[in-house]
């Protein structure tokens, strides 16, 4: 039995089984000796067009897209397994160059990349405020909260299991930013699973709709992304089933207590404290590792916008502004009228857009002061990799963007006639 197991997890963790699975989708690795004949072509040819010294002298294989045949052509930025050492620590970095791939299925290829992005912090940073915003404020908080745990516990397993992201070749990475990131558990499968679901048993209480076709649509987005992380090469089908049965069973766990933690955390005097302490040291104590990663930065980003909405819903309860519908749950959806859609258009391009400048503004702030202080270099990469300067200045600038969210930005929109 033990031994059945055994051989079922690695066959779940093995990189041939993504490989397959990017194939069956239409990605597809350039073989070798393709790529050679086309290498020694495209060089002869640029050494005979350019300067041998320009950046146009290199292979197109190495330069980045082009077209083959008719075809998507890419490279990779990084070859060989994952969790490569960073150059900037004075650690080895793999060679630069990875297989060359094909593009057969251009739908596929478009509709995962989206998938994936639903992952990001683009999609956090307009999706959850939106809601916030155009929807009801309750379902937002609700979001936040669940997504802050999941994803904090996430992130720290990766970094104590330190499994290794699919290999490459025979895996097709379509993505290189969290390359130096252990794999088990995908924190993308995890946070999907969290919000989507969260999402749906919350506005259940809330709002008139049918449950089925929320339950199909949560499994339908949560499905897309877990099978993005795949398709993308970035996990292996273990780091995405983990992920989802963790999420599911932080939710389990967690459900009976949401009501009991929505009353603490708007009416407890301690609670814009501990909201905004516990955090900022959990990501002070976030674990070392031997090279750098940008789990701690991550991390500290969701802990921060974790820590700013927790903070501001408070406030905003002490306020008596809560910007909650009002009625007897659960209240009919607002109805989509082009009147309605136009202001939570304008609602949401104008909010995303002053979230932006809020995070480019304290970050810059953030980051030059505490340089000053510790009479560092701001424009020096590993600089701002330092524990002492990466924390307290993502926390500080993601706290702010928090309040910035859930404090002023409704009364902004009040004022200008918006709400």
């Amino acid at each position: 039995m033990n031994g059945a197991m055994f051989k079922f997890i690695t066959y779940l963790q093995d990189s041939e089984l993504v490989a397959r699975f990017q194939r069956k989708c239409g990605l597809f690795a350039v073989e070798d000796e393709h790529r050679r004949a086309c290498d020694k072509a495209h060089l002869t040819e640029d050494y005979r067009n350019h300067d041998t010294t320009s950046n146009a002298a290199l292979p197109r294989s190495r330069r980045g897209n082009g077209h083959l045949q008719g075809q998507l052509i890419g490279a990779e930025d990084h070859s060989g397994s994952s969790n490569y050492k960073d150059e900037m620590n004075g650690n080895k970095v793999d060679a630069p160059s990875g297989p060359q791939y094909q593009v057969r299925n251009v739908l596929l290829y478009y509709l995962f990349l989206v998938s994936a992005g639903l992952g990001q912090e683009v999609f956090y940073i307009s999706f959850l405020p939106c809601i916030h915003w155009n929807l009801d404020p309750f379902l937002c908080r609700r979001l936040v909260n669940m997504w802050t745990v999941v994803m904090y516990i996430g992130q720290v397993l990766k970094d104590m299991l330190k499994m290794p992201r699919p290999l490459s070749p025979p895996v097709v990475k379509l993505e290189t930013r969290v390359n130096a990131e252990y794999g088990m558990p995908s924190t993308h499968a995890m946070a999907a699973t969290a919000i989507f679901f969260t999402f749906l048993f919350s506005a259940t209480h809330r709002f008139q709709f049918q449950f089925e076709s929320g339950l199909l649509l949560a499994v339908v987005l949560s499905a897309l992304v877990c099978l993005s992380r795949l398709y993308t090469g970035m996990h292996s089908a273990l780091d995405v089933i983990g992920g989802a049965l963790i999420s599911v069973l932080l939710m389990l766990l967690t459900y009976p207590a949401w009501d009991a933690f929505d009353r603490l955390q708007l009416t407890s005097p301690l609670s814009p404290v501990v909201s905004v302490v516990l955090p900022f040291l959990l990501s002070y104590s976030y674990p070392e590792l031997d090279h750098y990663s940008t789990t701690r930065g991550d991390t500290t980003t969701i802990l921060g916008v974790g820590a700013g909405c927790s903070a501001g819903y408070w406030v905003n309860e002490q306020l008596g502004e809560t910007f909650e519908p009002q009625g007897d749950f659960p209240i009919p959806l607002p109805p989509l009228t082009w009147g309605a859609l136009l202001l939570g258009g304008t609602r949401s391009l104008m909010g995303v857009a002053l979230l932006l400048g809020t995070r480019h503004v304290v970050k810059s702030a953030s980051l030059w002061a505490l340089c000053s202080w510790h009479q560092a270099c701001a424009g020096d990469a590993r600089t701002r990799r330092r524990r002492e300067i990466e924390v307290p200045y993502k926390f500080t600038t993601y706290t702010v963007v928090g309040l910035v969210n859930t404090v002023l930005l409704n009364k902004a929109f009040r004022l200008l006639g918006l709400l």
